[in-house]
C-alpha cells in the first residue's frame, strides 16, 4: 500500500525545495525514498528536502531537518530556512512573524519581513578547523591544497555547515565543477564540504557560485553566501554589509561584530502545493 504525502514546492533564489511538515502527517524518511522524490524526471525534483517537525528544544517553535537530493541529511540550509519561515506562516502553523527553529547543530531565529523577504540569524561563524571539520593542526586565514597539479588557495568556515571558499578573478571562467567536485570529497574534509567560488567586485559586492555537497552546483546557496562574506571579512577584503550576486538572484549578508552573528536577508517563493504517493 502506498503512502500519500502532501508537500509544497518552494525556492529561494532558484535553489529549490520540497517542503514537508510532519505536524499533521507522517512521513517515512529513508535515503531511497528521498532519492526517488528528488528525481527531476520521475519525482518532484529538488536540491533539498526540508522537513518541519514539532519542537524538540524548549522555547523553539519547530525542529528543522534538511536532506540533500542524494538522501543524506545535512546540518544547514540558509535559503531553505527562509522558505521554512514563509511555509509555516503561510500555512498558519504559526501566527507570529518571528520564528525560532532548531537544526541539527544550532538554533536560528527567522523574521518575516515585507516584500517577500525573510531575515535569518545564522548565529556565530566558526573558523576552528576541528569544527568544520578540516584536517589542519592550526587555524589560518588562507589554506592551500594541490588540485590536479595546481595549488588552490581557500578559506574555511562553518556557518552551521562546512564551507570552503576560493577567491577567483572571474566567476564565469571558474572551474566550479572540476575543482568543486574534488574538494567536496577531499580527504582533508572528513564530512565533505560545500565549495564557494567568490569574485570580489568591491568591499560591498561579490559574485558567487557554489558547488554544494551532495548536490553539485546550484542556482544559489544562502549559507554559502554567508560563508563567502565571512571569509572575505576575515581576510580584510570585505566590509560588514555585502550584496551577494548568485545565479538565481541576490541576497544581503550582514555581520555584526559586537554580537558575532551573521544575518542574511533574501526572498522566499512558494511555487505550488501538491501530493504524491510514495
Amino acid at each position: 500500500m502506498q503512502n500519500k504525502l502532501f508537500f509544497s514546492k518552494m525556492h529561494g533564489l532558484k535553489n529549490d525545495f520540497m517542503v514537508v511538515e510532519t505536524l499533521t502527517q507522517k512521513f517515512l524518511l529513508t535515503k531511497k525514498i528521498i532519492q526517488k522524490l528528488s528525481h527531476r524526471y520521475t519525482g518532484i525534483g529538488f536540491d533539498q528536502l526540508l522537513v518541519i517537525e514539532s519542537p524538540k528544544i524548549k522555547n523553539t517553535d519547530f525542529n528543522y531537518r534538511i536532506f540533500n537530493s542524494n538522501g543524506l541529511e545535512v546540518e544547514q540550509c540558509g535559503n531553505g530556512a527562509r522558505c521554512l519561515a514563509k511555509f509555516v506562516f503561510q500555512k498558519k502553523f504559526i501566527k507570529k512573524d518571528r520564528i525560532i527553529v532548531s537544526t541539527k547543530n544550532r538554533i536560528m531565529t527567522l523574521k518575516i519581513k515585507k516584500k517577500n523577504k525573510v531575515l535569518v540569524n545564522l548565529g556565530t561563524p566558526n573558523f576552528n578547523p576541528k569544527n568544520i571539520p578540516f584536517l589542519s593542526s592550526i587555524e589560518k586565514n588562507i589554506y592551500s591544497l594541490k588540485i590536479n597539479s595546481t595549488k588552490v588557495y581557500f578559506g574555511v568556515v562553518s556557518v552551521g555547515n562546512p564551507h570552503c571558499v576560493i577567491i577567483v578573478n572571474d566567476i564565469l571562467t571558474a572551474k566550479v565543477k572540476e575543482i568543486g567536485s574534488i574538494l567536496e570529497s577531499h580527504k582533508f574534509f572528513p564530512n565533505k564540504v560545500n565549495v564557494g567560488f567568490m569574485q570580489i567586485l568591491n568591499r560591498n559586492n561579490i559574485s558567487l557560485r557554489v558547488f554544494e555537497r551532495g548536490v553539485g552546483e546550484t542556482q544559489s546557496c544562502g549559507s554559502g553566501a554567508c560563508a563567502a562574506v565571512m571569509i572575505g571579512i576575515k581576510q580584510n577584503k570585505l566590509s560588514n554589509i555585502v550584496h551577494v550576486i548568485l545565479k538565481g538572484g541576490s541576497i544581503t549578508v550582514k555581520f555584526n561584530p559586537k554580537k558575532n552573528c551573521i544575518y542574511m536577508l533574501g526572498s522566499a517563493d512558494h511555487v505550488y502545493d501538491g501530493y504524491i504517493y510514495y
